[in-house]
Order: structure tokens, then sequence, then C-alpha cells
């Protein structure tokens, strides 16, 4: 086992996760992608499969300038019956514009019979030949040893022959990779130190699928046993169940475990903005409860967890949330007591005393509320401005007189049946009294769309607000149509910084309307905008 502390990360976001259902990465997605790794400190950055595919070749052709990782192409050994030098699949990842080229090859006897359908020996010279010869042709070669635990459980005479010829035809890396993510971390634990006889250690990676949830454990145990490489993905995407999410490995070998890797300190504050840039380019949710950088992962719902916090963070925090780049959330519900609420004062900047009769109206408000379908925990700026009125301390920007929503659904002139939502407010604006109509993809929208007609005139802030999400629930499904509904919109300031609102009502356009009208007011206390 190697006493050398410096772990390599190597990313296969490009190419791995590229293979998620839903997933799928443009050149430029490529590009921005590979910069935010690049910046973060990331070792390798596997770009894809050149001759794969268009995206890939376009990508390789004119890679991003990286200053920091090196760029990777994957391919596979040459086929039998081809020389390594005469296989065009392997000419093609042997790229001038890339530092490092990936092989894969198999080292599990049943894949090589069957899937390869060649000889045990005929496999071993692919390996072998495929490496010696992308070494004259590239700085650095890589060898991915596929179903390598499956094929040591299975032979690990072959196994192991293989892995060693890889490493003695000159790959930098020898990985073992978990293809089926079946394997256990003692398992891999055990093999690995076994594969620390015949390769070092510093020439030893590792790659996990997560089909048994155990790809980040499994890659730490890999660590634990020797391998200085560790390979996976952004916010853990891969086909199936997924690959190893770096997010979480990362963390762990520098904070945890005690390990160097290319991030450093400062570098290790933007994990929480790369995972979440990421979920933005691919038009998703991040996952809220996503260990370290989730926004759930440091917040308190419970009285006494939040009091408990407050007096010391460790109570309840395995790590400062600062150092990841994540922060500490007071989370405000109906379990909510009065360390909640003044915690969550603090956070907002709200100077209170705590003897102040009118904190303990807002617990009661908050729960009064709660109790009737309104869910604070996920819509922070409401309860801000809850939190706000209740001390007299929100302007009024606006006064809404009526509001009047018209859907219509008819045949137009191409005999087409479309659905068409008009909406007309009235509205005092600054002392001025406004009527204005717009349409919109829905009442919603054709909602939202006439409230903007009217305000941005007198707060061009406004212009660049936009709602970037909208979800509705039934509180209560047994009252049918009848049924109280609560809507949650999150809003986008246009840059990057986000809040969500909430509204409830039997009418879900109402619902909507209170969310829509604390998302735009929020905006402007926030902004400073002039009220009364």
């Amino acid at each position: 086992m190697t006493s050398d502390r410096r772990v390599y990360l190597y990313d296969s976001t490009l190419r791995d996760g590229a293979q998620t259902q839903g997933v799928d990465f443009s050149t430029s997605d490529k590009v921005a992608i590979s910069r935010e790794l690049d910046r973060l400190g990331i070792d390798y950055i596997e770009g894809g499969w050149p001759g794969a595919n268009p995206t890939d070749d376009a990508f390789f052709a004119n890679p991003p300038h990286l200053s920091r990782s090196k760029l990777a192409a994957f391919g596979m050994t040459r086929r039998s019956g081809r020389s390594a030098a005469n296989d065009p699949g392997l000419q093609a990842v042997l790229l001038s514009t890339v530092q490092a080229s990936t092989l894969v090859g198999k080292t599990w006897d049943y894949q090589v019979e069957v899937a390869l359908a060649v000889s045990l020996e005929e496999n071993l010279k692919m390996i072998f030949e495929s490496i010696a010869h992308a070494k004259t042709k590239v700085p650095e070669v890589l060898f991915d040893a596929e179903h390598f635990f499956d094929g040591f459980k299975a032979n690990p005479d072959y196994a192991l022959k293989a892995v060693k010829g890889a490493y003695e035809a000159g790959a930098r890396w020898v990985v073992l990779c978990d293809t089926n993510g079946g394997a256990l971390p003692h398992d891999v634990e055990e093999v690995v130190a076994e594969v620390c006889r015949i390769v070092p250690g510093s020439h030893l990676g590792v790659h996990c699928h997560n089909d048994s949830d155990n790809a980040v454990a499994n890659s730490l145990a890999a660590v634990q046993a020797g391998a200085r490489q560790v390979q996976g993905t952004l916010n853990g995407l891969g086909e199936r169940c997924g690959n190893a999410n770096l997010i979480s490995i990362i963390p762990n070998l520098m904070l945890k475990m005690g390990f160097e890797t290319g991030v450093s300190p400062s570098g290790l504050t933007k994990l929480t903005h790369v995972s979440r840039a990421l979920d933005e380019r691919l038009n998703r949710a991040p996952n809220r409860h996503a260990p370290y950088v989730g926004e759930s992962a440091f917040a308190h719902k419970g009285g006494l967890h939040a009091s408990a916090v407050e007096k010391d963070p460790r109570t309840y925090e395995h790590i400062a949330p600062e150092l990841v780049g994540n922060r500490r959330h007071i989370v405000v519900s109906d379990q909510s007591g009065r360390s909640n609420i003044l915690a969550r004062f603090r956070e907002i900047g709200l100077e209170i005393d705590p003897a102040d009769p009118k904190v303990g109206k807002l617990i009661e408000e908050v729960k009064h509320r709660e109790y009737n379908g309104y869910a604070y925990d996920g819509a922070e700026a409401s309860f801000e401005l809850l939190a706000r009125r209740v001390l007299d301390a929100v302007p009024e920007f606006f006064r809404l007189q009526s509001f009047r929503v018209i859907d219509e659904r008819r045949w137009n002139a191409r005999d087409e049946l479309i659905t068409l939502s008009e909406a007309t407010i009235k509205a005092e604006v600054q002392g001025h009294s406004l009527m204005t109509v717009a349409e919109g993809n829905g009442p919603v929208s054709a909602l939202d769309a006439a409230l903007r007609k009217a305000l941005t005139p007198h707060y061009p802030q406004l212009a660049g607000l936009r709602l970037v999400d909208y979800k509705v629930r039934i509180l209560d499904p047994q009252a049918g149509t009848g049924a109280a509904t609560r809507v949650m919109i999150e809003s986008d300031d246009g840059h990057g910084d986000r809040w969500s609102t909430v509204g409830v009502s039997t009418n879900v356009i109402d619902a909507s309307y209170a969310a829509l009208h604390d998302s735009i007011t929020y905006k402007l206390l926030r902004d400073g905008a002039s009220g009364r």
C-alpha cells in the first residue's frame, strides 16, 4: 500500500454522464462543463469517444483551452485480426489535441470468450499491443479494466495477468472497473489490496457504478486500500443507477480522509456552484437532499435542532457548510420554535429583541398558515415577507384592485384546436390607476404577463424577472375539483439569484396570484424600490 497522500481525480461526465436517460450534451455544453471542471481542479477530463458521434468529433476538433486539467479521449483496444497501428477505431483516440487516451479492454474471461469471441491469449495481446502503440502517440495512456471485479472473482489469475500486462506495456494508470455496480466496499478493498502487489498504487485507479448504491463507498474503499486515482461523474450521472459521484467523493477524500487532490481548499468552496451549474445546464432541478451541496444538506427544521446548532454547529453538522460553498439553512415550519424564528431573522438581517411579543405572534401565524396548507420550508421568500409584515416593515409597491382571466378554446383559421389565455388586471401603482391586458401560455402565464406589463414601466428592475419553476399540489384530494391547492413558484432575477414563494387557495389562479405577488414584492423589497 502506498503512503502517498495525493489522489488524482478523473471526470467522465461528458461520456458516462451522457448515457443518463434524458441527458444529451451539445458541443457547447461539453465546452462549458469542461471549463467548470478545469476551474475546480479536476486532474483529467474525459471529453468523449472520438469517432463515435458528430458531437464528440466536433468537441475534439476544437477543444477548450484547459489551464489545469488534462483532456482525455476514450476508446477501445485494437480489434482482433488487426494490428494496433492499423485499427481505425484505435487511431481515432490517439489525437494530437489530447493529453491522455483511455483504452477499455476486457479482463473477465467470460466476457472475452463470449462478448469478444476471441481466445484469452489473443485478448492479452490486444491489451498489451494497444497500450504500447498508444504510448508512442500520446503523453499518457490509461487502461480501463472492464468488469474487473467480476473477472477477478471468476478467474483471478487471468484478471491479474490482464492488468499486469497493461501496466508493463506502459499504462500510466490501470483502472479497475466495477462495470455492473454490484461490488461491495469490503470486496473492493480486498481486491485492490491484492492488485497493489502487482501494480503500484501510484498507478492504480478505480471506476465504480452505483447499481448497489455503493459507488462512493467503493471508491473510498479503493483509495483506502492503495489506489490513487478515482473516476466518477458530477452529481453521479450515468446509465442505469449512475456512476460514483465526484461531488461527494471529493470532500470525503479531503475533509474526512486527509488526502490531497487537485482541488484546493478554496476550490472546494466552488463545489456547490459546480454541482448546481451542471443541473442548470441540463435544465434539471437540483437534488435538495444531495450530500454536501443540496439546499437541505445543512437545513434544520426542528426547534431543538436549530437551538443546538446555534450553540454548536457540530451537534448536527458534520462539516462547516462554507467549506463546500453551501450554507446553513434554518427552516421555518409548523414544527418551528422561537430559536428557528430568531435564527432565520439573523439570516435575513432582521434585528429584533427575542423578548418582543411579535416573535410569538409570528410563530403562531406560521403554525396557523401551515395548518391551512402553506409550506414555508420551501418558500423562504414568502416567509421573509410574512415576518416583515408582522413587524410592519414591508412597503406596498402596488395594489391590485381586480383581475380577470379568460380561457378560450376554439378552432383557428388553419382548422387547429387551440386554447388562448387572456388576463386583465386593474391596479394602482405609485399613485397611478392602470388597466392592462396580456395573453400567455395558460392562465398563470397570462396573469404574470399582465402584472409585468403594468409594473415594469414604474419598476424597470422587473424586466429580468422570470418564473423558472411552477408546482401545484392538491392538499385535500377527497374534495375533488373543489380541493385546496398549494402553488409554489421559483423565480430568477436573470443573474442567477433565485427565490421561492407560496400561495394557497381553493382556486388555483388565486393561489398562483398570491405566489406571484410575493415573488414580485420580494424582488422589489430586496432591490430597495420605493413604495408606500
